[in-house]
């Protein structure tokens, strides 16, 4: 016999999934504001859609919208995204293999002061598939 401990969250879930569905007005929150209003300090990988725009995580969303800055390969494709989904971001810096060298001191600078930094590439995983 297997015995499996659920935590109050996943039993929440299990009697009410319903609420878990996106709330149309914003399309990202469920029915309420982010889990976190202001993010810890820390780099922040954020695995973006390939394809399908609506395969982006809530979390991730949550993540994008409250990051001090938003790291991306390409600002016009990220950008895409983050209209889609009604996410003002409060900046938003592109970093590729062309300006590397130039944007990662200043990228280690934030880091260092206690910045949230999240990092999204156009589609998949940042460094991992992408």
């Amino acid at each position: 016999m297997v015995t499996m401990k659920i935590d109050k969250k996943s039993k929440a879930w299990a009697e009410n999934p319903d609420r878990l569905i996106a709330n149309e007005k914003t399309r990202r929150q469920p029915n309420g504001p982010p889990a976190e209003s202001k993010l810890p300090p820390g780099l922040y990988i954020i695995a973006t859609p390939i394809g399908n725009i609506r395969d982006m995580t809530l979390r991730g969303l949550d993540i994008l919208a409250t990051a001090d800055v938003v790291v991306c390969e390409d600002k016009r494709v990220t950008g895409k995204l983050l209209k889609a989904y009604d996410i003002r971001v409060n900046k938003l810096l592109a970093y590729h293999d062309h300006n590397a060298e130039a944007v990662r001191p200043a990228l280690l600078r934030r880091l260092a002061a206690g910045q949230a930094v999240a990092l999204a590439s156009d589609a998949g995983t940042p460094l991992v598939s992408d």
